[in-house]
């Protein structure tokens, strides 16, 4: 119960810190997360799209249909993981989260990564990977996505080994359908995980 409690919190500071962002927009809502507080699996996007940021929802639109044919396919249920953004609010035209954007909502992220303490966080993306992967002490280990995706990085924490896997965002599949076969392979690893 005492998960729920500061997750419910930190979710009222979020919707009001939402509030004030400049990316707050009357007619649409904030985006925190959802899933399983005991969560081994954290995914973490970027930021809402459009239709995340009309019902609150992460991942609800075209990508959010893709990853959920990535879970199924690696035996995952949406109910067993989190599933989250660094930024909680959609910027303008569905464009990239800038690094002030990321640096002013990022707080939310790393008390939400601190109260579920999964063991698996899988980056969506370049700016969830970079956010992430410098958090734990591995920027040098940065490289683009199309480099370093299906990898699996151990990071040493007081609670124990964190594996930090980056992945292709899954909206790339709806750019480049060929796309949809290496993010299989990707997720197939977190099977073995």
């Amino acid at each position: 119960m005492e998960k729920e409690a500061e997750i419910e919190k930190l979710k009222k500071e979020c919707i009001e810190f939402c509030k004030k962002s400049p990316l707050y927009k009357e007619g649409t809502f904030p985006v925190f997360g959802r899933g399983s507080l005991n969560a081994e699996i954290m995914l973490v996007g970027e930021a809402p799209g459009y239709n995340e940021s009309i019902t609150g929802k992460p991942f609800c639109g075209a990508a959010g249909k893709i990853l959920d044919e990535l879970l199924e396919y690696a035996a995952l249920k949406r109910e067993d993981i989190f599933i989250t953004n660094i930024v909680k609010l959609r910027p303008p035209n569905n464009r990239n989260p800038t690094m002030d954007e990321i640096n002013q909502f990022s707080h939310f992220l790393d008390k939400q990564m601190e109260i579920i303490n999964p063991k698996i966080i899988c980056c969506l993306g370049n700016f969830s990977t970079g956010y992430v992967m410098k958090k734990f002490n591995l920027k040098d280990k940065i490289q683009g996505i199309s480099k370093i995706h299906g990898q699996v990085f151990n990071v040493s924490t007081l609670l124990g080994i964190l594996k930090i896997v980056p992945l292709y965002h899954p909206a790339v599949v709806t750019y480049d359908a060929n796309m949809r076969d290496v993010l299989k392979e990707d997720f197939k690893k977190l099977i073995k995980l």
